[in-house]
């Protein structure tokens, strides 16, 4: 039998709606069939929960029923059911697996059990689980059933909270609020924060610092129920009281804790952890379920001069701890905080360089590789940073990717090549498509259609002079959301390029797929071409690559070609359209129409 354990309930002076069953419906009711009677109810205004099962000491039997506020005209009470005033009472709530069979002696049974763990203590009360319940409730939820047995309150510290009565606190209830955690027991950020700001006081001339949390700690809570969570929870409590290399600990918030440790090596200091961890990576409810932790490690000569500001570049180390199914042990440095700082920042100011117009469009040629002609071009972004510095993408796509800010990034691109393309047109120059960019984030806007026709449009551009480019890599969240993205946009009548190709995981089947015009050979193939030591197994990838592309009816383009010689060989492999350093650099839009346009 599975038990999760959930929560403390408070219920207040309430009204019970109830039938009197017989047995058999009883049964129904445990195997999830409800009466229509109650059935009807559930959900309704003024309801505390669902309809469930009462086992209610004063009526000496099992009733079904649903329970209603008290006095309410809001209310449309049940006039069909017989009801009954159940007191206020405080309830322990317990969820178990819906394979097991309920009846009264199995919950009494089962509550005396837990009653033996003290597990109903609270923040600022205790209650304890009655030995005969006066009210003991089932309801059913999806493949579950829920169980509230009536408890005792023990003792209420809250009320001389809310009433702000200072007097009825004595000092030793004072600091264990102020400094320690009523789940662990152990002590607070609060508490830690002085040994950072006095380390003398305990003797200690310099440390290391360690920020932590659990991986996946809501699926613990969920799945195994608070109880088993806080358990998990005084564990790692314990192991930082038995290791001998912290000086001090502390559980900060939620699943997030924090020691002060003996400086180490590196190599030391990340063995210590890893066995540290390790001794805590089982779930000693579950021995099949792995627990893994996100570790940030600020090593002595760091955190001895940021004080009490260490927590910061702890919790930055540790938030870069993203792989799966594993335990992940961050050491901080200067780099990683200068990174993190400028992200941060940048994030901030994005807005406020737009409305400077402090983003630049460059366009990158393509050539017919046949007639070395201009057939194209690939327009990208640089950042003129406070207009007193030029900025490659490198310095702020991949921040503008983490937060979602691309968008704005890819917006300003397609207007200022739309506007562009409007003055050539109108000079009578000779237009040649262009491609922009469409990030992975863009895909889920329920608008995009909507919003990159109405930009190109305005414009008069017509539609197939624009070319939205996909990198291949940005393809995988959701396939078939993508794919009807896409033919939405080639009926709009738009060109579609992969780019990247072949550095992803399904190239293959995304091209029998996705509704494409070019395939884009990504540069770290076109690299081993035209080369001394040219190997034929590059080659022979390459030239697949490029048949795939002529049997399926698209355009290849090459990117990243820099000699003659790669040229060469990518005209001798059957490439149509190149791209890259040989031909030309990224140029600013009026650079590129005094040197392809004049």
């Amino acid at each position: 039998m599975f038990v999760n354990k959930l929560n403390q309930v408070y219920k207040p002076e309430r009204i019970l709606y109830y039938i009197e069953p017989e047995e058999s419906v009883i049964d129904d009711a445990r195997s999830e069939l409800l009466p229509e009677a109650v059935k009807q109810y559930a959900g309704a205004f003024g309801t505390y929960d669902r309809p469930g099962i009462f086992y209610i000491r004063k009526l000496h039997r099992e009733v079904f029923g649903i329970e209603y506020r008290m006095e309410d005209p809001r209310i449309s009470y049940p006039k069909d059911l017989s009801s009954m005033v159940l007191p206020e009472a405080f309830f322990y709530s317990v969820e178990l697996d819906d394979d097991t069979v309920v009846t009264r002696e199995s919950i009494r049974g089962l509550f005396e059990e837990m009653a033996k763990d003290g597990d109903a203590h609270r923040l600022h009360s205790d209650l304890r689980i009655c030995g005969e319940s006066g009210i003991t409730a089932v309801f059913f939820d999806y493949r579950k059933k829920r169980i509230l047995s009536e408890c005792r309150l023990e003792e209420d510290r809250a009320k001389a909270i809310i009433l702000d009565d200072r007097d009825a606190m004595n000092k030793d209830a004072l600091f264990r609020m102020a400094f320690c955690d009523p789940i662990t027991g152990h002590y607070t950020w609060n508490h830690l924060v002085a040994f950072l700001e006095m380390p003398m006081h305990k003797g200690i001339r310099d440390y290391a610092f360690v920020h932590f949390d659990i991986k996946e700690f809501r699926v613990i809570n969920e799945v195994y129920g608070h109880v088993t969570a806080n358990r998990v929870l005084c564990r790692v409590v314990q192991a930082m009281k038995d290791a001998d290399f912290v000086y001090t600990s502390a559980r900060c918030h939620n699943d997030n804790f924090a020691m002060m440790i003996r400086d180490m090596s590196e190599e030391e200091t990340r063995r210590r952890l890893e066995e540290f961890f390790a001794g805590l990576s089982v779930l000693e409810e579950d021995p099949y379920y792995r627990i893994y932790f996100r570790c940030g490690v600020v090593p002595m000569a760091r955190a001895v001069l940021m004080g009490n500001r260490v927590a910061d570049a702890g919790k930055m180390a540790q938030a870069l701890g993203l792989s799966p199914k594993k335990t992940d042990i961050i050491i901080y440095n200067d780099q990683m905080h200068n990174d993190i700082s400028w992200g941060n920042y940048i994030k901030a100011y994005v807005d406020t360089a737009v409305a400077q117009d402090e983003f630049v469009v460059y366009l990158q040629p393509k050539f017919d590789i046949r007639t070395e002609t201009i057939n194209g071009a690939e327009a990208l972004i640089r950042w003129n940073y406070k207009n007193k510095e030029l900025l490659p993408p490198g310095r702020f796509i991949p921040f503008f990717e983490k937060d979602g800010s691309i968008g704005k990034i890819d917006r300003i691109v397609l207007e200022k090549v739309c506007e562009a393309m409007a003055r050539w047109k109108k000079e009578g120059k000779r237009l040649v498509p262009v491609s922009v960019n469409l990030s992975r984030n863009r895909m889920y806007d329920e608008r995009l259609i909507e919003h990159l026709t109405e930009t190109v449009d305005k414009y008069g551009v017509e539609h197939g002079l624009i070319d939205f480019e996909l990198t291949e890599s940005a393809t995988y969240d959701n396939r078939e959301h993508m794919i009807r993205v896409l033919e939405e946009l080639r009926k709009e009548g738009f060109e579609i390029s992969m780019d990247d190709f072949g550095t992803g995981y399904s190239s293959l089947s995304l091209l029998t797929e996705m509704p494409i015009d070019t395939l884009k050979i990504d540069k770290s193939f076109v690299d081993k071409v035209g080369i001394r030591k040219e190997k034929k197994e590059d080659i022979v990838v390459i030239n697949s690559i490029i048949s795939l592309a002529k049997e399926l009816g698209l355009c290849c383009l090459a990117e990243g070609a820099e000699t003659g010689e790669q040229v060469d060989r990518l005209r001798e492999l059957g490439c149509e359209t190149i791209q890259g350093f040989y031909y030309s650099r990224p140029i600013p839009i009026p650079e590129f129409e005094k040197r392809y346009f004049a």
